[in-house]
């Protein structure tokens, strides 16, 4: 193995690790959605499935709530298209960044891009290199085997487990989810702002 091959492998477990802890933070909301898509009369399969191939927590929950009650298929994917549809600012915030790459890596990280990889791509230097796509892919690929090993981890433990639709806490994590990024949109506003601030009153002491 190369220096090459070793930098890049480096990447990809710099990536996992700095995702780690996300991943293991939507533990309780991957088991939390298999057991409710096998309650509400999904086979085990199916529920997997949605996981993925859907691979969104808030979009998951709310198809498998709509399905389940019998709404068209007009209602399931309007309400999927709105919940998703912040997924279309992140694309265009790093289209810059990735509109040069091959085919492969944008479709490969467009479906890999969630609330969390988008989180770690705020540094200026995100995707431009082969090493920080690789960084990107051990990201964003670790997450996505979390997240489907969590559900199926839910779908197992499915049978045991009070109904989550007479508790509530379906419609909670539905609510909670979306929320993530417009606070972490918020967090980097501030740190944005009080730098420029903080320069500013910097610049006029001098």
């Amino acid at each position: 193995m190369n220096n090459r091959q070793r930098g890049l492998l480096g990447a990809l477990r710099k990536g996992t690790l700095d995702m780690l802890p996300l991943s293991l933070a939507v533990l309780p909301w991957g088991i939390l959605f298999g057991s409710l898509a096998v309650q509400r009369g999904f086979s085990w399969l199916e529920a997997q499935m949605f996981s993925g191939i859907i691979f969104g927590g808030a979009v998951q929950i709310v198809t498998v709530e709509l399905i389940a009650d019998g709404a068209s298929l007009f209602t399931v994917l309007f309400s999927a298209f709105i919940i998703s549809s912040r997924h279309f600012l992140y694309g265009l915030s790093l289209r810059d960044r990735l509109s040069p790459k091959p085919l492969r890596w944008r479709l490969s990280l467009g479906f890999l891009l969630t609330d969390e990889l988008f989180a770690l791509s705020g540094d200026r230097r995100a995707y431009k290199s082969r090493f920080r796509l690789y960084y990107a892919l051990g990201a964003g690929g670790s997450f996505y085997l979390a997240w489907n090993v969590w559900t199926f981890a839910g779908i197992v433990a499915g049978a045991s487990l009070p109904d989550l639709t007479d508790l509530g806490l379906d419609f909670a994590i539905a609510a909670t989810l979306p929320v993530k990024p417009a606070a972490l949109s918020c967090a980097k506003t501030a740190r944005s702002v009080f730098r420029f601030g903080k320069a500013s009153m910097t610049s006029s002491i001098v």
